[in-house]
């Protein structure tokens, strides 16, 4: 096997390659022999297609995921997080939960070279958050088997993204079931703004290769296209002991997006992308155990039209399908006695949404729409896991309104509700209120009474043990099992502090019904089932704020608190002691720093505390220690179209865990060092 070392020796190799062959571009007066006598003017001629938005106007930048219409974040009456595609650079992420990261508002934990388990306002046990709804340029990638987004299935290249809107809180009103605890909102840039060619390729010691390339042109006048391939190979965690956990990864995506402007009231879009992945893994962990190889793949294609008829008044309506494949191999269980094999899922999902909004008055601003889903679900078995039937054809109806009432020239109440009818539970009703005072323009409050459910899922309803020779332990499907609910309650306040300091603060309160249990028979014991045995609540804050010391330099600073409890209703049972669903850290600290330097550099560097994590999803209780992790990223503007980086992760530890169980299969995210080099022409 390859060495770090030597990993770090061919990446050197090939940044000096890259640097003597650009050589010659790089003009006399751009090569910086001395320090410069206006540094900051002497960044801003080639940073200028960087440039870091003021705090001002991180402030007035337009979001849509609080209200479905654009507002400025300073209005927006909701716990919302702002990502921006030029923090996501500077940052020197290369994957989406690694961007996600940036978003203070939510926990993120790495479980494996290709896993990650996030989520908002806590249940996020190791594998997946069911509570946590995610959108890709409005296609939601929140999958229907097991509850929750499979985050290894889910890439872009990270230039081409415009921003990420992270709402902690329920958004079913607007966004629909399983908009729980949160949604994310992940947009892409338009092709318009993508013009030209765009190179980058690069490698370390986690991250071993990667490389990826778009062109964007034009095909007839105010039409606009871009196509894009990327490719990654990423090395395997560490087991506790050092060894290699063998759960290397590799990936392939490419796509299209073609953006028109037929008129000034027309826009349309077509996009679409195709991707293929391996990540090997030893089911269970098993340190002796064969590697197995687990594959992804699938492709989407989405259309949207987009009609506007004045400032506040716009419909749309957009068209996708998706279509997914997954093989993910199942260890012997118990060893020897159930073979091992591989659950196969193929997804199809066809999906029409229509909106439309527009003001009534002066006083009341409408929005509403409908959509309808269709969703093919084909499962072949695995020795012990199964889902009954194995095809499954679904049916998702929805309708909703929202109206905002101004009250007063400052003071907004806005109240709607969604109405979905699923195959599983029929119709769920999810409404709110919300109410929004602009204190001044620079200050806002904001309060929230809100429902949302998390309709079952093909794990919930249709899991079952497919061979009883092997002894009984998962139960026959359970038509029984039902939503779970929240009623939440939140409080908020957002300010710009003068022009250095702005920063917000959100208070909640989530009481939580029909939460999932794995219960059994009194008398019988085995098969255990899922069943809607908990109840609980969750409440906290999270802050944020950022703090601009110098035009050069900007600190942003997090702390989030939740405390969760979580209990079996009376009369109940559930084999996890109501603990299940839970894996969450009670505090989190996270620190940011941004300079541009002279001499045409950037310097970032991210501190993140997280406390310690308690957990139930294994035979034993069991908790992740408390840890404290930094990345930092050098990156350097060789010329206006040529910037070089390096990046380190996870800098303070050789090897830490995130997630899982303390004991010689609990895998650790080892520090990692890459570097990068990207042009544009």
């Amino acid at each position: 096997m390859e060495t770090s070392i030597h990993r770090a020796e061919k990446l050197l190799g090939l940044i000096l390659g890259l640097l003597i062959a650009i050589a010659p571009a790089i003009n006399a007066d751009e090569a910086t022999p001395a320090i410069p006598s206006d540094a900051s003017k002497t960044n801003s001629e080639v940073l200028a297609t960087y440039k870091k938005m003021s705090l001002e106007e991180l402030m007035d930048q337009e979001v849509t995921s609080v209200s479905k219409a654009p507002e400025p974040y300073r209005e927006a009456p909701a716990a919302i997080q702002v990502v921006t595609g030029d923090e996501i650079r500077r940052s020197g992420a290369s994957s989406f939960p690694e961007a996600l990261r940036l978003a203070d508002n939510l926990d993120v934990a790495q479980g494996s070279s290709s896993q990650w388990s996030i989520s908002a306002r806590g249940f996020n046990p190791s594998g997946f958050s069911d509570k946590l709804l995610v959108l890709m340029d409005g296609r939601s990638i929140y999958t229907p088997l097991l509850a929750g987004v499979i985050w290894n299935m889910q890439d872009y290249l990270l230039e081409d993204i415009d921003r990420i809107e992270v709402i902690s809180g329920p958004g079913g009103t607007l966004w629909g079931a399983n908009a729980v605890n949160g949604v994310i909102n992940i947009t892409s840039k338009s092709a318009k703004d993508t013009q030209g060619l765009y190179v980058e390729a690069g490698g370390g010691t986690w991250l071993q290769d990667f490389t990826g390339v778009r062109y964007g042109g034009m095909l007839a006048s105010n039409v606009y296209y871009r196509v894009y391939g990327k490719y990654f190979n990423r090395e395997a965690e560490v087991y506790a002991d050092g060894t290699s956990a063998n759960d290397s990864w590799n990936r392939g995506q490419g796509g299209f997006r073609i953006d028109a402007d037929a008129s000034p009231q027309n826009q349309f879009t077509l996009q679409g992308d195709i991707f293929a992945g391996n990540n090997d893994s030893v089911p269970g962990g098993e340190t002796n155990a064969p590697t197995a190889n687990g594959t992804s793949g699938g492709g989407n294609v989405l259309g949207r039209w987009t009609h506007t008829y004045g400032d506040d008044s716009s419909m749309s309506l957009q068209l996708y399908y998706d279509q997914t494949h997954l093989a993910a191999p199942f260890q012997a269980f118990p060893p020897f006695l159930v073979p091992a094999g591989t659950l196969y899922d193929d997804l199809d999902t066809a999906d029409l949404d229509f909106q439309d909004r527009f003001p009534l008055g002066t006083w009341n601003r409408i929005v509403w729409g409908l959509g309808y889903r269709f969703t093919h679900d084909d499962v072949r078995d695995a020795p012990l896991v199964a889902f009954e039937p194995n095809t499954l054809d679904q049916n998702l109806f929805n309708v909703f309104g929202q109206d905002e009432i101004k009250l007063r020239e400052n003071v907004f109440f806005t109240i709607g509700t969604k109405l979905e009818h699923n195959d599983y539970t029929g119709f769920e009703v999810e409404p709110s209120a919300r109410i929004q005072w602009n204190v001044t323009d620079k200050q806002m409050l904001w309060g929230a009474i809100s429902r949302a459910v998390r309709t079952p899922s093909r794990f919930d309803r249709d899991l079952f043990e497919p061979s009883p020779s092997y002894g009984t332990f998962l139960g026959t499907s359970n038509s029984t099992f039902e939503s779970e609910t929240v009623i939440a309650y939140e409080l908020g306040y957002r300010a710009e502090l003068g022009k250095k300091v702005s920063g917000s603060l959100s208070a909640f309160y989530n009481d939580y019904d029909h939460l999932r249990s794995l219960s059994f028979t009194p008398v019988t014991v085995l098969p255990v089932f899922h069943a809607n045995n908990l109840q609980g609540d969750n409440y906290g804050f999270e802050l944020s704020a950022d703090y601009q010391i110098l035009d050069w330099w900007r600190l942003h600073g997090g702390y989030d608190l939740l405390e969760e409890t979580i209990w079996i209703k009376h009369g109940q049972v559930d084999v996890n002691g109501g603990l299940n669903e839970t894996a969450d850290p009670q505090q989190q600290v996270f620190l940011r720093s941004s300079m541009d330097l002279p001499w045409r550099m950037e310097f970032d560097a991210a501190l993140r505390w997280i406390d310690t994590i308690h957990n139930n999803n294994g035979a034993t209780p069991g908790t992740v220690p408390a840890y404290a992790e930094m990345d930092l990223r050098l990156g350097w503007h060789a010329t206006k179209n040529v910037e070089i980086s390096i990046v380190g992760q996870n800098l303070l530890h050789d090897q830490h865990a995130e997630s899982g169980f303390a004991g010689p299969t609990q895998e650790q995210i080892v520090r990692s060092v890459y570097g990068k080099i990207s042009c544009r022409f």
